[in-house]
């Protein structure tokens, strides 16, 4: 069984990146190498420079992650008011499960999200 563990988030000029995510998640918990990182116990987020990558993300939809809050219409408007560009407004799905999209400093795209039950297997 595989367990996801973490995303390692390449960009050409780390510095705005980790100055936006310092802004959103607070302070670092890992600065090694060149390299920052945030993690909460059951995932992390880590950023640095990649050789392979670019300018901003030319197909921010690929891969979206997302950050759980029961306040997503309150986390959307603080971390809009950071900078992040809005892809979407918060909106419900149904059962009352909250998203709302928006777009790093590199153009990567991100949502937030309600806490979501996932189903149990029998």
């Amino acid at each position: 069984m595989l367990k996801f563990n973490s995303l390692l988030l390449g960009t050409e000029n780390p510095e705005p990146l980790v100055a936006f995510y310092t802004k959103v998640l607070g302070k670092p918990t890992m600065e090694d190498g060149g390299f920052t990182g945030w993690g909460d116990g059951g995932a992390f987020l880590t950023i640095g420079q990649h050789s392979e990558v670019h300018g901003k993300n030319a197909d921010p939809a690929r891969a979206i992650w997302f950050f759980e809050t029961t306040d997503v219409k309150g986390e959307f408007d603080r971390i809009k008011g950071l900078g992040a560009e809005v892809i979407r407004e918060p909106y419900e799905m149904q059962g009352g499960f909250w998203l709302a999209t928006l777009a790093d400093p590199d153009g990567n795209y991100f949502q937030l999200a309600s806490p979501f039950e996932q189903p149990t297997g029998s």
